[in-house]
């Protein structure tokens, strides 16, 4: 049986994704991948996502330099997430999130509102021309 197929991909014939830090831990972003993305990520030791809403192939960080190196790709016990233990390049400290900070997750649940508790690394304006 070829590795892919122990992937239980969902009706889209998508599989969530969870970007991780080496190191730190740090959850950096969730996405999704496609068959074609699981196996670009494992060739190149890059992620490679399938972007739903330019509905392609997405090397990350082909447009901003950020680009996740990838040390490890995990399948959880269910066989239907995977989580990828990466070194986030191009800015130190590593930008993942479109918004110029190190993780997508910078916003904290604090009395009954959304609080934004991580900076802007690098402005966005200047990432993406």
């Amino acid at each position: 049986m070829d590795w892919l197929d122990e992937i239980k991909w969902d009706a889209q014939g998508l599989v969530p994704v969870i970007a991780q830090e080496a190191g730190s831990n740090d959850v950096l972003m969730f996405a999704f991948m496609n068959r074609e993305a699981v196996a670009e990520t494992a060739r190149r030791g890059e992620a490679v996502y399938w972007s739903r809403s330019r509905n392609r192939l997405w090397h990350k960080g082909e447009e901003s330099g950020h680009i996740q190196k990838v040390h490890e790709m995990r399948l959880d016990c269910d066989n239907d997430v995977l989580l990828l233990k990466v070194t986030q390049l191009g800015h130190e400290p590593g930008i993942a999130c479109h918004t110029g900070r190190h993780s997508c997750f910078f916003q904290r649940h604090e009395g009954g509102e959304w609080k934004t508790v991580d900076p802007v690394l690098k402005d966005p304006e200047s990432i993406y021309k």
